[in-house]
């Protein structure tokens, strides 16, 4: 998908004006972020018009671009902030949990770039920036913690490393709260012989792991298709950790509907 993103967004440059240059959710693609797809290729113009088949032009002037594979790209702070005014507020930060996993940013840099932002659009990339986190290591676990986020829950984090009594590596959680060892973990394994199976197995248990820790185990479909479930399990399992919170909010029926 990457060399086919970057050989579109090529062919889209050759058409369009010498100062034109990727943005959005091209721009995003080449940057190694995480965005819906979109088969167009977007292009910042800094003025005129492109109306083109497959080419999204919007106009923006750009004082700083970045360089993939000798194709000119919205810096990754800007590409962020633009596409505020595309995508939802989970997407947005799934988008910056990637680009800063992939060191094209920051969740520092992100926020700055998004404090100029104006209206709605702005407000939104500004949430949203605020929401990114560092060491996040896949979109889903992005969508995990903005669940738990939306509900009003108390914020884990990211990626404990546990170490044992000598400073040996032990675990790394998805998410955790380490002062009350509780551990949520994403688990995207696709290879069971039986997907039914599989889920029917590790979704109703809460295990204790043999060092004391509490770990919630969360498939797709607790993401996707039973969020509210997902939550209640969360909240159990921090009750019985004595992790204080509850569910706070209903937002997050408003990205995570389910079936």
């Amino acid at each position: 998908m990457a060399h086919e993103t970057h050989v579109r967004a090529l062919a889209a440059l050759v058409i369009g004006p010498d100062a034109a240059l990727v943005a959005r959710q091209t721009a995003a693609e080449l940057l190694g972020g995480v965005v819906p797809p979109d088969v167009r290729v977007h292009l910042a113009l800094p003025t005129g018009r492109l109306r083109a088949r497959g080419i999204r032009a919007v106009r923006r002037r750009v004082t700083h671009a970045a360089v993939i594979g000798g194709v000119r790209v919205t810096t990754a702070e800007d590409t962020f902030v633009d596409l505020a005014a595309d995508l939802s507020l989970v997407d947005l930060v799934v988008l910056g949990d990637s680009l800063v996993s992939k060191g094209r940013a920051t969740s520092h840099s992100m926020v700055a770039a998004a404090a100029e932002g104006a209206g709605p659009v702005g407000e939104l990339a500004r949430r949203a920036a605020g929401l990114v986190r560092a060491g996040v290591d896949s979109p889903m676990e992005s969508r995990l913690r903005m669940l738990l986020v939306l509900a009003g829950l108390p914020e884990p984090l990211v990626n404990h490393i546990e170490y044992d009594d000598w400073g040996r590596w032990v675990r790394r959680y998805d998410l955790s709260f380490p002062e009350r060892r509780l551990a949520i973990e994403y688990d995207g394994r696709q290879h069971a012989e039986s997907q039914r199976q599989w889920e029917r197995d590790v979704d109703p248990r809460e295990e204790l792991d043999l060092d004391g820790w509490r770990i919630v185990v969360v498939l797709a479909k607790g993401i996707y298709r039973e969020p509210g479930r997902t939550l209640d399990r969360v909240v159990a399992a921090m009750r019985a950790a004595g992790v204080r919170g509850s569910i706070r909010s209903t937002e997050w029926r408003l990205h995570f509907p389910g079936q």
